[in-house]
């Protein structure tokens, strides 16, 4: 049991196929994951500067409400304006950082499919056949 050969033998060839497309597919999903973050995170700091512009044209003592946490609060507009004015730059900074961490994920995608020699099958299919679109349609004369 301990000295098992097939285990021996697919350890030492190294990753299945199977393997590579499951790494492959993770890189991918973490991809996915990321850019729907970063989606999420420039739609509420496109929110935040909507109602920046709006408090600022309105008078300081007047009220407004804002949902914290779920609840809704009552507050003025000299307190809230500070506040989200410090969220949209610490969301600023986070979408930057989101940006990076996105750019890398896409080169070690890259490099992995380099690496193990993959092909999305629906890429290069497109590519063929608009190949061979353009060499059929040079010869072709449309007389009236």
């Amino acid at each position: 049991m301990a000295n098992d050969p097939k285990k021996d033998k697919k350890s030492s060839k190294g990753p299945t196929p199977e393997d590579i497309v499951n790494g492959f597919n993770a890189l991918r999903t973490e991809q996915r994951s990321l850019a729907i973050k970063l989606s999420e995170f420039e739609m509420d700091l496109n929110e935040h500067k909507l109602v920046i512009e709006t408090l600022k044209n309105v008078n300081e003592g007047r009220k407004c409400y804002r949902l914290v946490g779920g609840i809704l609060t009552e507050r003025k507009v000299k307190d809230v304006l500070p506040v989200l004015v410090a969220n949209k730059e610490r969301l600023t900074e986070f979408i930057e950082k989101l940006t990076e961490q996105l750019t890398k994920k896409g080169l070690e995608i890259n490099e992995y499919k380099e690496k193990h020699s993959i092909r999305i099958r629906g890429q290069e299919d497109l590519k063929q056949e608009e190949e061979a679109n353009v060499a059929e349609s040079r010869g072709n004369v449309l007389v009236s």
